[in-house]
């Protein structure tokens, strides 16, 4: 018989805790944390570290123990990781104090804003103060108790310190509720001080047998679903915004199903792309800011919009200019109280977005919007796809344009291979042109948008592919400021023989915030990659900086690809990307080099997102685009309904 109490220090019962905790959702079981990330310092070398050695020596499959190159781009493969498995799994993050704490802090504003779970272990100072102040200790003379985890509280979904080792068993157990909560996930810190971490305790066997944590999927509310029915009998004009909540909910099928029963067309978000193929005759793409012009037609004359798992930002509703119909409502239907209600919406409902699907068209039983607006939607689509084809073919030397770029990679990769991308132009660009064709196949992290995130990121879905077996590619996209923030996860995927195949555009600068910029008025002020004038001290003209980073991938061990400048561009990236995947699993990542203008730009959603012009200035460029940010101005609205 088993011993009822085990003697063993903090950190070995945090990992045996975590080793035996599973997720149900339905028929489906899995393990929660599959894994632990970790960097060591003297703040986890003895207690998290020995613990995870420990376990490696005498049960390797306990919890296996990855390295990174840097905590934040640990955090962010958690991420990566938690949005391929529909928020089922993710991994835990160990880190030093100090510095190592504080570089998760990034990782947890982004798991959390996109609400995708990570599980963070911060280490931290001695809870005795036996040493005190200890190295990388925060000092302030007002509060002795804070320390540079307290930055976590506003980042994370679930903060709490274990600063004795009887309050182990709490923090663990209600970090992991919010953790495994669909309406509530997001980062959760707990924070371990260095010397318990190394305490020994008396823990209950109890604590350490297998748990099982069921995603909860509420029902809607009956007169939820009649009120809503009634109100989309009564539009004239309805249009769905579908976001992530469709894919985390697996309602893509419902949606489908729904769609086509009643005639009404979809939209997605960022995160919602995948809810249904690009060329589903009532999907009308990408919306917003970084929209299609066949979604932003509809949305302007909607009379209502029914929001189905997004949170409604500000690319998402164009500034709130998107919705110019003067009697739009909202229906928003979201697991979240929080976004249900969003835009002061009279109609929502809280629940899981498939059970409200379904409930949904059961009590719109024969229901079908008008003929002249299945036809309007025929129209946009067309149009639009002719803009998306001009945009792939149109051929620029000797550098290509981006579009080109994404159209040669669309083409080359298999509709269950996945993009992965983050930050810069690339994101809306892909938003709008990618043509993406199943549930799966498009990974873009714009919630945070941060950049670096992009390389560690698609690491977390290569992970969750090779965990489920499936047969898919990664294909990572980056621009150059992006990759020169956080590289450094290639040598993680050269250690582990990870195939990541990552297709870096070099435009020497920040492409996005370059045309932002001058669209403002501010000149691409900033945003190109030169070298300094000293006498104008300024960095806007200068020769272009000598940065090779391919050589410097090479340095790293990874396979590099160059494709040259020229009219052969497009077609020696194809043949590269079809090299890349005939790669087989475990050849370690293959980086493809291109250059691209950055000034040539993504066709146009006709739409908008609202960033402040000044007011008042000397620069003509800035007077001109205060005028044009006037104008959309008086077409925003509150959008309460």
């Amino acid at each position: 018989m088993a011993p009822a109490i085990r003697r063993m220090t903090v950190a070995q019962a945090v990992v045996e805790f975590l080793a035996n905790q599973y997720t149900v959702d339905g028929d489906y079981r899995e393990r929660l944390i599959p894994a632990m990330f970790g960097i060591f310092g003297h703040g986890n070398v003895a207690g998290v570290g020995q613990a995870l050695k420990q376990y490696q020596s005498t049960d390797p499959s306990l919890m296996p123990y990855y390295q990174g190159r840097n905590e934040q781009a640990q955090a962010h493969q958690a991420v990566g990781y938690a949005r391929h498995t529909r928020r089922r799994a993710t991994y835990a993050v160990t880190t030093s104090i100090g510095p190592g704490s504080t570089n998760l802090l990034t990782g947890a504003a982004l798991a959390t804003t996109n609400r995708l779970p990570a599980l963070l272990f911060p280490s931290d100072t001695f809870a005795t103060r036996a040493a005190d102040p200890v190295l990388q200790q925060l000092e302030r003379p007002d509060a002795y108790d804070v320390t540079v985890n307290d930055a976590f509280r506003p980042l994370s979904r679930f903060f709490d310190r274990v600063s004795r080792p009887e309050q182990l068993y709490s923090a663990l157990l209600n970090g992991l509720r919010v953790l495994t909560d669909p309406a509530e996930t997001g980062a959760v810190t707990i924070s371990l001080p260095q010397d318990v971490q190394a305490e020994a305790m008396d823990v209950p066997a109890e604590f350490l047998t297998p748990r099982e944590w069921r995603i909860r999927r509420p029902e809607p509310e009956d007169e939820d679903i009649r009120r809503a029915a009634q109100a989309i009998r009564a539009a004239r004009r309805p249009l769905i915004i579908a976001g992530g909540g469709v894919l985390y909910a697996f309602a893509e099928a419902e949606l489908a199903a729904f769609a086509e029963a009643t005639g009404i067309p979809v939209g997605n978000t960022q995160a919602g792309v995948g809810v249904l193929p690009w060329d589903h005759p009532f999907s009308l793409g990408a919306i917003g800011s970084t929209g299609t012009t066949a979604a932003n037609a509809l949305a302007a004359e909607a009379d209502l919009i029914i929001g189905i798992g997004t949170r409604y930002e500000d690319f998402t509703t164009a500034s709130r200019t998107a919705f110019q119909n003067p009697d739009v409502k909202f229906v928003n239907i979201n697991v979240a109280a929080l976004d249900a209600y969003k835009h002061g919406s009279s109609l929502p409902i809280v629940a899981d977005a498939r059970k409200a699907l379904v409930k949904l068209a059961q009590a719109l039983g024969g229901y079908r919007a008008g003929a002249d607006l299945e036809q309007a939607v025929e129209a946009e689509k067309r149009r639009w796809n002719a803009i998306v084809d001009d945009a792939f073919d149109t051929r620029h030397t000797p550098l290509p344009s981006q579009n080109e770029i994404i159209g040669a990679t669309n083409r080359s990769m298999d509709a269950k291979d996945v993009v992965v991308c983050a930050a810069g132009s690339l994101p809306g660009d892909l938003h709008k042109m990618w043509r993406v064709r199943d549930p799966f196949g498009y990974h873009v992290e714009y919630a945070y948008s941060c950049m670096g995130y992009e390389i560690p990121g698609g690491l977390g879905v290569k992970r969750a592919v090779l965990h489920a077996g499936e047969e898919r590619d990664v294909v990572v996209m980056v621009g150059d400021g992006s990759y020169l923030m956080m590289h450094t996860e290639l040598v993680t995927a050269v250690a582990e023989r990870i195939k990541l195949v990552v297709v870096l555009i070099q435009n020497h600068g920040y492409a996005s915030i370059g045309a932002l910029s001058e669209s403002l008025g501010s000149q691409r002020f900033g945003t190109k990659y030169r070298q300094l004038d000293e006498d104008r001290h300024s960095f806007d003209d200068g020769e272009t900086l000598p940065i090779d980073l391919a050589t410097n991938a090479e340095s790293l061990g990874v396979k590099v690809i160059r494709i040259e400048p020229g009219t052969g561009a497009i077609a020696g990236l194809e043949a590269a990307l079809k090299e890349a995947k005939a790669a087989p699993e475990g050849s370690g990542p293959i980086l493809i080099h291109i250059e691209s203008d950055p000034l040539l730009d993504a066709p146009g959603s006709e739409s908008w997102w609202d960033v402040p012009v000044s007011q008042v200035s000397e620069l003509d460029s800035t007077r001109t685009a205060f005028a044009t940010y006037t104008d959309h101005k008086s077409r925003q609205r509150p959008l309460l309904g």
